[in-house]
């Protein structure tokens, strides 16, 4: 016969139940230990291991003298900075993974011609990785490089290392262009992403220089449901 299953994970799943169906949204309080403890029949301490756990996965977060509260979910970035996106998923104490779709050679056609600041039919340096937060897809990464500046991008492997690490390491970014767009995918982005063709998502347009020179042009993708993109504007006082 199986090991009946610890108390505190039934706790658990009934919180992540209610997260993950939707019932308790971002910022909802969930009951006190003292009253879980009562509904499930256990101690406190039993009731405290289970909210513990979630807090350290992030499903939940605990307010001193307010009480505890599930989470937003949605990754996040900078709007105004460049950030390495695994750096950024380890710093929210989540694990990074990614999957390298492509990476090659191929002639800029008219759009990428026109965002890379090349000639027509150029050869340049392109890669689509797909990056995952807990191994839930949180961004497409479509990048396109001009070779002349960065010669030896294609030879990374880009599951160890991501192209802003790549890119910032070899040419130093000093000024960058963002457009951000609500957008509906295509079927083949939907399935990269794991979501479903009526999903809105973000859609981002990055280009980065180095000095004079324009080094890379990104189309970035975000289910828009798991993500979410942050400002701050920080003026002297006159």
């Amino acid at each position: 016969m199986g090991r009946a299953q610890p108390l505190y994970l039934k706790i658990q799943q009934h919180l992540l139940d209610n997260i993950q169906n939707g019932t308790w949204k971002a910022h909802h309080q969930i009951p006190p230990e003292e009253q879980l403890a009562k509904d499930f029949n256990v101690s406190r301490m039993t009731a405290n291991k289970a909210i513990r756990d979630l807090v350290q996965q992030g499903y939940l977060s605990r307010q001193p003298g307010l009480g505890t509260f599930v989470t937003d979910l949605k990754s996040e970035s900078s709007l105004v900075e460049v950030h390495n996106i695994a750096e950024e998923v380890r710093e929210r104490g989540h694990s990074y993974s990614c999957n390298v779709l492509s990476s090659g050679v191929m002639e800029a056609d008219d759009e990428v011609a026109l965002r890379l600041g090349v000639r027509l039919g150029t050869q340049v340096f392109h890669t689509l990785i797909v990056h995952r937060e807990n191994d839930t897809p949180i961004q497409l990464e479509d990048r396109f490089v001009n070779p002349r500046w960065v010669p030896d991008y294609l030879n990374t492997d880009f599951t160890l290392h991501t192209p802003n690490e790549i890119l910032v390491t070899a040419c130093p970014i000093n000024d960058v262009e963002h457009v951000v767009e609500a957008v509906l995918v295509d079927e083949q982005t939907a399935l990269h992403l794991e979501i479903d063709t009526a999903r809105p998502c973000l859609c981002m347009t990055r280009r980065t220089w180095s000095g004079d020179h324009l080094i890379s042009y990104a189309r970035l993708i975000h289910p828009g449901e798991r993500y979410k993109l942050r400002s701050s504007v920080h003026r002297n006082p006159s």
